[in-house]
């Protein structure tokens, strides 16, 4: 790589000063989450116990709700602590169904974006598989938004069947920002209260501006570890008129309807890691947002035919940048930019570690080819200049490589 100076990998195949930018899978922890964290996890006490030590966790447990509360609009009574994303996603997407097809027989139907994250995908096929249900994706434009025609034509006539709308916030493979003002408007204007609303915001809260009550949203789903808390603890933030059925049974500690022993040092550090984020969000959302221009810029300068994905613009997350880089080994790249000592991503992260073509992409028009070969690259709060110039340094040889076995991968298929 001629003008390029870089480190070669050392013995290991590895390089000492590693670049991280894979923020979107999980983001370092914060200092202040960390101290929150050490504070708490050695204090005894159930908080569900009527003891003084368990009355004790039971105040850390609820100033930690109601800070979460406070972070984002939203009632205390409205945030119930989960073990993260998934099961946020899961409580709000089969728990809302299933308790308004019990109120009202007609609700059987479940609208949900074609771009969505596996735990909401994944909860919607099981309520087709198991309960019945009809669940229709709806389709983005190509650069990943939702297509709100689509939606009203699918509400219009049909206020008795839908029981649910959900869409995402923002996407965690391209960062697109959904129109969810527009989409909730649409469920009222059709169904009223009758219709749950269900964002998945686990991108979006920590890094977007996040107002629950005005968003006249039923349910949000957030998880810790997207913002600096550590992995293991998340929330549902859902209106307290909103039936849920129960998906995890036992003495049912949260509201009744989520069971389980809150881990209250977690809880308290994920409130922790919240309060700093959102007090930083609109300086970090300049820096980021600098620094992803930058490097997009950069590699499409760099790369021959790498073609950025998503809206521009404000219309995706500040730190998430997606791009298509034709004829790659998308496995060769990844493994070649970590013997650089970068750790990127194709997509989403909770994909049971097997790199597929992008269904995202995939619903924004691209063959399976082009699916494959992506990589998305997600800065957060410890992202640098330094991290932006070491990724240019490295990328030009390692896609050079990858595009060598996706030739060879290609001639065997």
């Amino acid at each position: 790589m001629v003008g390029r100076e870089v480190d070669s990998p050392g013995e290991n195949g590895r390089v000492s000063n590693s670049v991280y930018l894979d923020h979107a899978a999980t983001t370092p922890v914060l200092p202040e989450a960390v101290e929150a964290f050490t504070r708490e996890v050695t204090q005894l006490g159930n908080p569900s116990s009527l003891h003084s030590r368990g009355r004790s966790a039971r105040a850390s447990l609820e100033t930690a709700r109601e800070q979460v509360a406070a972070a984002l609009n939203a009632e205390p009574a409205e945030v119930i602590f989960t073990s993260g994303g998934c099961e946020s996603d899961s409580l709000a997407v089969v728990g809302s169904a299933l308790a308004a097809r019990s109120a009202q027989a007609s609700r059987s139907r479940v609208l949900i974006s074609a771009v969505e994250h596996p735990a909401v995908l994944e909860a919607a096929q099981v309520l087709s598989d198991r309960h019945g249900f009809e669940v229709t994706r709806l389709p983005v434009d190509s650069t990943g938004v939702l297509d709100l025609s689509a939606l009203e034509a699918e509400l219009t006539g049909a206020s008795e069947e839908v029981a649910l709308v959900s869409v995402m916030w923002a996407n965690n493979e391209t960062g697109a920002i959904q129109p969810i003002a527009q989409v909730v408007e649409q469920a009222r204007r059709s169904g009223g209260a009758a219709i749950a609303v269900h964002s998945d915001a686990v991108q979006a809260v920590g890094h977007l501006p996040i107002d629950f009550a005005g968003s006249d949203l039923d349910a949000l789903s957030l998880s810790g570890h997207k913002f600096g808390a550590p992995i293991g603890i998340g929330a549902l933030v859902a209106q307290r008129t909103l039936p849920l059925a129960p998906t995890v049974f036992g003495g049912g500690q949260e509201r009744g309807i989520r069971s389980g022993t809150v881990p209250v040092a977690l809880a308290v550090s994920l409130a922790a890691a919240l309060e700093v984020s959102v007090a930083r969000l609109e300086s970090e959302r300049l820096r980021l947002t600098a620094l992803r221009e930058e490097l997009a810029a950069r590699i499409l300068a760099e790369i021959p035919q790498a073609r950025r994905n998503g809206p521009g613009g404000e219309g995706v997350l500040p730190g998430h940048l997606h791009v298509t880089i034709p004829g790659v080994d998308v496995d060769a790249l990844l493994f070649g930019l970590d013997s650089w000592g970068v750790a990127a991503s194709a997509g989403s992260a909770c994909a049971a570690g097997v790199t597929q073509p992008s269904g995202v992409l995939i619903a924004m028009g691209d063959s399976e080819d082009l699916a494959r070969s992506v990589l998305r690259l997600t800065l957060g709060h410890t992202s640098t200049q330094a991290d932006v110039d070491r990724l240019i340094a490295v990328l030009p040889d390692v896609v050079e490589r990858a595009r060598a076995a996706g030739a060879v991968a290609a001639r065997r298929r």
